[in-house]
């Protein structure tokens, strides 16, 4: 590779039984079927995204990792775990209530080989009236009943629930009891995994005609009942380009800023910068080129692209290692 640029990659799509089909508003080409899940940036083994653009055009991300290393990713810009990609970015359409579900940390024993913990966040992108979230336990409910409420089938007694807007942001530590509801479009920035466990779904079949597995045990073997260190916040912004941070972990920052004009950026040696753009539409500038971008698309601008410029009127959130 001779020069860095932003990279798009062609999105992976999952079919799920509570997707839809409100991520071709992105102009996204989806396959037939409940498409709840694109996974925009991905190096994962049920999911690697492949390049569209420019030299780089073709290759999945696990290629480029092991052609390009640390020049792209930057000197953290791999798992300590796995050697991977650090983070998974995906687009969620919730037209029906996900699973009531937890995810584990790195270090729980029980973990499948080679796959990490999940730590994440959401950007709610659109909402419709009345849309709700599941976000954590209600207060003073400990691992005991806990179990109670399930075995007796009265789990939503225990659980908080939240009605949410666009521009709402939800910070979910590993061990945040979590579920989108109906209504919901999401982007979603979390650790490089795909574990998942469930504590409840609603009597629900899945796409087979069958009734999804649950996980009891090892959900309550990985909640946080004291606090896992959750925390949401409404995110209007004072003006444009200036950044509000709206996660800031172990895992990965986020921020969210406004670009009405011109705005001046740069990126570091030591990770990559992830664009999302949340609405409204510009370019990207960089020394040897430039790229439009619209709501929805995603980019991954390489460690060492250096100097940059976001242009337009639109809402973005930048993604990078802490």
């Amino acid at each position: 590779m001779t020069k860095p640029y932003p990279l798009k990659c062609k999105p992976e799509f999952k079919e799920r039984v509570w997707g839809g089909r409100a991520l071709e508003q992105f102009g996204l080409e989806l396959p037939e079927g409940h498409i709840g899940e694109g996974w925009m940036i991905g190096d994962h083994p049920n999911g690697t995204t492949q390049v569209e653009n420019g030299e780089l055009a073709g290759l999945g991300l696990d290629q480029i990792r092991e052609q390009y290393g640390s020049e792209l990713f930057g000197s953290k810009g791999f798992s300590k775990k796995t050697g991977r990609f650090p983070l998974l970015i995906k687009l969620l359409d919730c037209q029906d209530d996900l699973s009531v579900q937890v995810h584990p940390n790195d270090h729980y024993d029980r973990l499948p080989q080679g796959e990490l913990g999940k730590t994440e966040m959401w950007y709610i992108l659109d909402a419709k009236p009345g849309a709700k979230i599941i976000y954590g336990l209600k207060d003073g409910v400990d691992r005991e009943q806990l179990a109670a409420a399930i075995a007796e089938n009265r789990i939503m007694d225990a659980l908080n629930e939240i009605t949410v807007q666009a521009g709402d942001s939800f910070y979910i530590p590993a061990g945040t009891v979590h579920a989108l509801g109906a209504g919901v479009l999401v982007a979603e920035i979390q650790q490089n995994s795909d574990s998942t466990y469930r504590l409840y779904d609603y009597d629900r079949l899945g796409l087979d005609g069958q009734p999804r597995e649950l996980h009891i045990e090892d959900s309550l073997n990985v909640i946080a009942y004291e606090g896992s260190g959750a925390t949401y916040m409404k995110t209007d912004l004072d003006g444009p380009a200036t950044w509000l941070t709206l996660a800031n972990s172990d895992f990965f920052i986020t921020e969210k800023g406004r670009v009405e004009g011109e705005w001046k950026l740069q990126t570091v040696p030591d990770s990559f910068v992830i664009h999302i753009i949340a609405d409204g539409e510009g370019t990207i500038r960089w020394a040897d080129g430039e790229l439009p971008v619209r709501s929805g698309e995603c980019f991954l601008l390489p460690a060492n692209l250096g100097s940059y410029e976001l242009t337009g009127s639109m809402t973005v959130l930048r993604s990078y290692l802490p």
